[in-house]
């Protein structure tokens, strides 16, 4: 029943109700005066370590997560959790080895860190370039697949679901990072045990079709009885989707890169952390790594279930288009419209707090980048504290109305979740390589850097169509191979334009602050970190 149920609309409205008070109480009671631009985008010395860490993971998930994750789960299996569990080990790189370089420097953008280190030439490219990517790549993706996912579950019309949520996200960023920071405690809660709420409904529906009654665990020995193939991390050359996860690429290769780049170099993922001290950040990443390890159980095993039950002939029609083509990210939603009242609306806020939660954190990286990094800089160097925030909060409705016009272009995407790693991994090679050889290479020149930034998509648009282009007679890299390729391709290039660089660009390098004693951890931060590697390392060995 494609339709949402009074008790379903209760549940609902009290969450909305519940996080537009709490976000309203937490901007009031926050309130030091006249805001000012720091406080408003990185809420500066307010989040605690629990605020850093929730609002890290729920700017993370999305509709992509619930919607694109379980339908690769669907078609993959469980290797599609490579992405989240790898993720909580690269949280701990980053923690260890880049956030301390950032607090050590007092930057506050990924620009003002190209500025700082680079010069303005590459920053203004790399602003310019995030911006692009933000607005028409992820703000686009994540309204489609929400509305995608809203729409099948309550049968609103995708147009009005897009308005909703963009209106529900407005509403949210516009009272600065500290609001988003706090509401997405709640949004973290309210996503979690309604995603586990899904899961438990679906394992419960798989035991009782093959005869075991609710028991869940039953259900899960049967998930691996009668999907043995979904239950394996690494793929190899034989299997069908070596292509999107390849063998041993998902631990030291393309996966390692793509992750890297996205939890430490991306503003609206770095930006929780960078208004707070070096050991409140710190734990705040460590707990984003634990809460990490949980999202396969909410996104993937649910798309597993689903994977079994339409192979036992059963939701055909729910999950093939209207050309009776089937449609992996169609299996969240098909599971979700089998919710009792009530719990339907349970799990449907969580799909709307994922959602807003993540559009509201990028949605604040757009303006803090275009506030500080654009406007300040070459529209009015002289601007105000207040005129900032008010650029800002313009730049959060503009960009919004322009996502929301865009997407209803999105419609023909299948593996939704896929097809955004691959395109956006264009760009991660490029973006890693520069920050990388800028923290700790102090020769890396301003031309290197620029280089990096300009051929990263070039390299990797040849890498992708030059097998078609000849005739297959160059290989067919998988995309995450790809990546590997153009990351070293880029390095190389930035090494040999910094060794040979003219002595002027060499006196023109601009160097940044770092001490060893920077990247001394604490007793506590080591425990943890110890915790979830072992806990990898037993998920990777059971799983292999």
């Amino acid at each position: 029943m494609h339709r949402l149920a009074l008790a379903d609309y209760i549940v609902f409205f009290i969450y909305f109700i519940l996080v537009s008070a709490y976000g309203y109480y937490i901007y009031h009671k926050k309130r030091t005066g006249t805001t000012s631009s720091k406080d408003f985008f990185l809420a500066e010395g307010s989040l605690t370590w629990w605020a850093i860490g929730a609002s890290l993971i729920a700017s993370n998930i999305s509709a992509e997560h619930f919607i694109g994750m379980s339908g690769s789960g669907f078609a993959l299996g469980l290797a599609i959790s490579t992405y989240e569990w790898m993720a909580a080990a690269t949280l701990i790189i980053v923690a260890i080895f880049i956030i301390p370089i950032y607090l050590k420097n007092r930057i506050f953008t990924m620009p003002q860190f190209l500025a700082t280190r680079y010069n303005d030439q590459v920053s203004s490219i790399m602003a310019v370039f995030w911006l692009l990517v933000y607005v028409f790549v992820n703000l686009t993706s994540i309204i489609y697949l929400g509305a995608l996912a809203i729409s099948s579950i309550s049968g609103i019309d995708f147009g009005w679901c897009i308005v909703g949520l963009s209106l529900f996200s407005i509403i949210v960023t516009l009272g600065g990072m500290k609001v988003i920071g706090y509401t997405d405690v709640v949004q973290v809660f309210v996503l979690i045990i309604g995603g586990l709420v899904t899961t438990y409904l679906a394992l419960s529906l798989l035991s009782e079709k093959f005869g075991f009654g609710n028991d869940i665990w039953k259900g899960l020995s049967v998930l691996r009885k009668e999907a043995p193939s979904h239950f394996h991390m690494i793929f190899h050359k034989t299997d069908p989707y070596y292509k999107e996860l390849p063998g041993l690429s998902v631990l030291i290769g393309g996966m390692l890169i793509n992750n890297l780049a996205y939890w430490g170099c991306n503003q609206y993922i770095v930006q929780r952390a960078l208004g707070a001290d070096l050991k409140t950040a710190r734990k705040g990443i460590l707990f984003a790594a634990f809460l990490k390890l949980l999202v396969p159980v909410i996104a993937v095993l649910p798309g597993i279930v689903m994977y079994v039950l339409h192979q036992k002939g059963m939701f055909q029609q729910e999950m093939a288009d209207v050309a009776g083509n089937l449609k992996p990210d169609h299996a969240y939603p098909s599971l979700m419209n089998l919710l009792p009242a009530g719990l339907k609306g349970v799990a449907f806020a969580a799909l709307t707090a994922a959602i807003v939660a993540s559009l509201a954190g990028k949605a604040n990286s757009i303006s803090t980048i275009f506030s500080l990094d654009i406007y300040k800089k070459y529209f009015n160097k002289t601007a105000s504290e207040r005129k900032l925030v008010l650029i800002g909060r313009w730049a959060v409705v503009i960009s919004m109305g322009i996502a929301a016009l865009v997407t209803p272009a999105l419609r023909s995407l299948d593996q939704a979740y896929q097809f955004i790693q691959e395109y956006v991994g264009f760009i991660s090679p490029g973006v890693l390589a520069i920050f990388l050889l800028g923290f700790f290479w102090k020769r890396t020149t301003a031309a290197a850097a620029m280089a990096g930034a300009l051929l990263t998509i070039p390299i990797s648009t040849v890498l992708k169509f030059l097998p078609a282009w000849t005739g297959g007679a160059f290989p067919d890299y998988p995309f995450l191979d790809r990546m590997t390729i153009d990351f070293l391709l880029i390095v190389l290039i930035m090494i040999i334009m910094s060794l040979f660089a003219s002595k002027e660009d060499v006196k023109k390098i601009k160097a940044i602050e770092i001490e060893t004693t920077l990247f001394r951890i604490t007793p506590g931060f080591a425990v943890g970190s110890v915790i979830i590697l072992g806990i990898l390392a037993a998920l990777y060995t059971v799983f292999w």
